[in-house]
């Protein structure tokens, strides 16, 4: 008899797609939810590597115009008021408010340091929170993925032993496939879940870093500017 029982066995099918054909209904929804999860959380860690990236590459470029001696007016005449770059889209919100706290007779409105400050510090906010768009899904995915993944397999061993009763049989052949199938749950699950919080954790450092960075470009500009306008 047991020599049957692992015969059967040993005749099952127990490939990937196998055990996702023979799972129930719940449970190969809970599963097609943590493959599409798993695949939006590397479309988003792809972007953000390509993203900041660039955000980097970018920045270091426009430290060396921004510090290579050239008169701020002319640097931002060459940029325009609505540039491409992060970092040259911080520097010219305080550049714009900058010209606009003039008055006709060339003297400065009151309050035009708090304004630029200000001004400035608006800019690296809508960056930050640029920069920062996605990663709360990977966040999501990561504590969440594992008890979705939980649920299926308790809904799978439940359903097996469901089966199990009803065919008044403990043998392998008939337990081994409706657990199998109820783990693959579990293992989507993780699968989704690890990758998300590491890459959340990286790319989270990754983009206070770089803010970290405009934020310090911003107070060197800052102090640049706060010069000026005592020497005005």
């Amino acid at each position: 008899m047991e020599t049957e029982t692992l015969a059967l066995a040993q005749e099952m099918d127990f490939s990937m797609w196998a055990l996702f054909a023979r799972a129930t209904f719940t449970v190969k929804l809970v599963m097609i939810m943590l493959i599409i999860a798993s695949f939006w959380s590397w479309s988003i860690i792809i972007q953000k590597f390509i993203a900041y990236r660039a955000a980097r590459r970018e920045a270091r470029h426009f430290d060396r115009e921004f510090w290579s001696g050239e008169p701020l007016d002319e640097l931002y005449e060459q940029i325009g008021p609505d540039p491409r770059g992060r970092s040259q889209r911080i520097f010219a919100s305080g550049m714009t408010e900058w010209r606009r706290s003039h008055r006709d007779d060339g003297n400065l409105i009151a309050g035009a340091q708090a304004r630029i400050d200000r001004s400035m510090d608006v800019a690296i906010a809508k960056e930050a929170e640029n920069l920062q768009a996605g990663l709360p899904v990977l966040a999501t995915v990561g504590s969440t993925a594992p008890f979705v993944g939980l649920f299926g397999t308790v809904w799978g061993i439940m359903h097996a032993f469901i089966g199990i009763a009803e065919q008044q049989n403990t043998n392998l052949a008939v337990v081994a496939p409706g657990i199998a199938e109820a783990l693959l749950a579990t293992g989507l699950g993780l699968l989704a879940a690890i990758p998300a919080v590491i890459f959340y954790n990286k790319l989270s450092t990754d983009a206070d870093r770089i803010v970290g960075n405009y934020e310090a470009f911003a107070d060197e500009f800052s102090t640049i500017l706060s010069r000026q306008l005592d020497a005005a």
